[in-house]
């Protein structure tokens, strides 16, 4: 009971301060946020309802938002009268911190446990939409390591972070009721101390970042046994969040912002090639490292809310004792906001439907399993 005790203090001590999707490995400050880089033009459409605010300050991580990029490259936010500021954070944490504080508008890569922890703690923050529905996020062991599924973690040490609710969640469903029990949980403060923590032999596994798939797939030592989004399918990766008095005051706002998403999201489907190039170049890296993980078919980006996933990770987060205590009054479902998405996609739909039927009969299916 004490080293559980003494578990459970340590991971919820530094729980904030590890990457949600691979996105923000290291514990810096954040950057000025007066000083954001614009990321669009503006130039509103006269036929579009009026936007509340044309400027949105977004903060995403170190693998950036590929929907995000095309939707600049490709001028649909232009098109939407919006302008995106980009607000630094290299540390979930920090990502957080500015967005309870008013600093960034939107928040893209700080994954979903971080965020519901914040609700938890009485932040009044609101999931409107997402970003990586499955983040490509590899678990690794030992060259030559036999996998047969989740149950090859029991008694085992797994350099990875229990609050990840993917792995506690499979092993209840196994009929563990103690998933922290069952597993020694070994945490890091990075993804390059887990992987060396492998290498070296003193775990068995070890969860990595998005943006370590490159590194990983280019080593002797190790090898990828799975991935999280095949222990749990859709398990939600990275959430759209907001401060929720900035969607209710700015709903137009956030449908134009959605609508350009969508189609973003369509011609990413239709262009992953492509996509690679423009991602690489506009957040400041090889096309090697890009397609690492956005040509593997674990790397599975939408902007659909994913209601059912989010309350999903919310009931496992409160089973294993990572939320707060305020969280017994709080209803999750007062924090999610799918409205304004399938708004934007009755709306995309409509006007740019006959483009690419298949596709958005395939999206608007997706919004029905995953919110209905």
């Amino acid at each position: 009971m004490k080293k559980r005790f003494i578990l459970l203090a340590l991971v919820m001590t530094i729980v904030l301060s590890l990457t949600g999707c691979g996105e923000n490995s290291n514990n810096s400050t954040p950057a000025d946020s007066s000083t954001p880089t614009t990321e669009t033009s503006q130039s509103a459409k006269s036929d579009k309802e009026e936007l509340e605010t044309n400027v949105i300050r977004w903060n995403y991580g170190t693998s950036g938002n590929i929907m995000l990029t095309i939707a600049q490259k490709m001028g649909y936010l232009e098109e939407e009268g919006l302008t995106v500021e980009l607000v630094s954070a290299t540390a979930n944490a920090d990502a957080m911190a500015l967005l309870a504080t008013g600093k960034v508008d939107i928040a893209s890569n700080s994954g979903t446990s971080n965020p519901l922890q914040q609700i938890a703690s009485g932040v009044d923050l609101t999931v409107f939409g997402g970003h990586m529905v499955d983040g490509c996020m590899p678990v690794i062991a030992r060259k030559g390591t036999k996998w047969s599924g989740v149950q090859d973690f029991i008694g085992k040490k797994v350099a990875i972070n229990p609050a990840y609710y993917a792995f506690t969640g499979a092993i209840m469903d196994l009929g563990y009721e103690d998933p922290l029990s069952a597993v020694e949980w070994v945490v890091y403060s990075n993804y390059n101390d887990a992987l060396a923590a492998v290498v070296q032999g003193e775990v068995d596994y070890a969860l990595q970042g998005t943006g370590q798939m490159h590194a990983v797939t280019n080593m002797d030592e190790v090898e990828i046994v799975t991935y999280q989004g095949k222990v749990m399918p859709n398990y939600s990766c990275c959430r759209l969040v907001a401060q929720t008095d900035f969607i209710e005051d700015n709903p137009n706002t956030i449908k134009a912002l959605m609508r350009a998403l969508i189609r973003a999201q369509q011609y990413y489907e239709a262009n992953k090639e492509e996509a690679v190039t423009l991602h690489a170049e506009n957040i400041g890296t090889t096309e090697e490292y890009v397609a690492a993980y956005m040509l593997n078919e674990n790397y599975v980006v939408n902007p659909d809310p994913l209601k059912n996933s989010v309350i999903r990770a919310w009931g496992i987060l409160d089973k294993t004792g990572f939320l707060s205590e305020k969280a017994k009054d709080i209803d999750i479902l007062d924090h999610i906001n799918t409205d304004l998405y399938k708004a934007a996609l009755d709306e995309v739909i409509e006007e740019y439907g006959s483009e690419d039927p298949e596709f958005y009969e395939k999206l608007l299916k997706f919004y029905e399993e995953n919110n209905l």
